[in-house]
């Protein structure tokens, strides 16, 4: 059953997204020709991989912010869930800092164009370092529905990401 559909976000999106993120970065532009949308790995594989756009090299208890430069376009009734790839977390306790990655099927029509961003730790234990190069699987998104109660009543219109249907306008 299709749900969704990934996309990259505009090029001038991107752009500002990883500048604010990397202000050195000089090779956006060429890194956003360079995105790879999230994919399956194989027909029984539940999660699409997510790739870094830039390579990672963390010391424990360092953290990085990945902009994606993806996007993507669910269905109503239907959510992303975002977790750190297996082997990452097993190894490193490589793991989102949100624990588990919520998007929305309203979050595409945010003022970021939906920008899917990972925040991510290298919470290791034993010292290790993690090295991971650009274009790297580093996280998986599975598409979930989801139900609503029967007094509902949501009428709140999305105008952000991050926390932001709790903020007034």
């Amino acid at each position: 059953m299709v749900v969704a559909k990934f996309e990259k976000v505009s090029r001038e999106r991107f752009i500002v997204d990883m500048k604010n993120a990397f202000p050195d970065i000089r090779e956006a532009d060429r890194i956003y020709e360079e995105i790879r949308l999230p994919r399956r790995a194989t027909v029984g594989s539940a999660g699409y991989d997510f790739y870094t756009t830039v390579p990672i090299h963390l010391l424990p208890q360092q953290t990085i912010l990945i902009p994606t430069g993806i996007r993507a376009l669910i269905d109503p009734g239907y959510v992303l869930l975002l977790f750190p790839r297996s082997s990452l977390g097993f190894k490193y306790r490589f793991q989102l800092d949100n624990s588990v990655g919520v998007i929305d099927s309203d979050y595409s029509l945010a003022g970021n164009e939906g920008h899917i961003f990972l925040c991510m730790t290298n919470d290791s234990l034993s010292g290790k370092t993690l090295d991971i190069q650009r274009n790297e699987a580093v996280a998986q998104g599975i598409f979930l529905p989801f139900g609503v109660t029967g007094d509902d009543d949501a009428d709140g219109i999305r105008r952000g990401g991050f926390g932001s249907t709790d903020r007034k306008e």
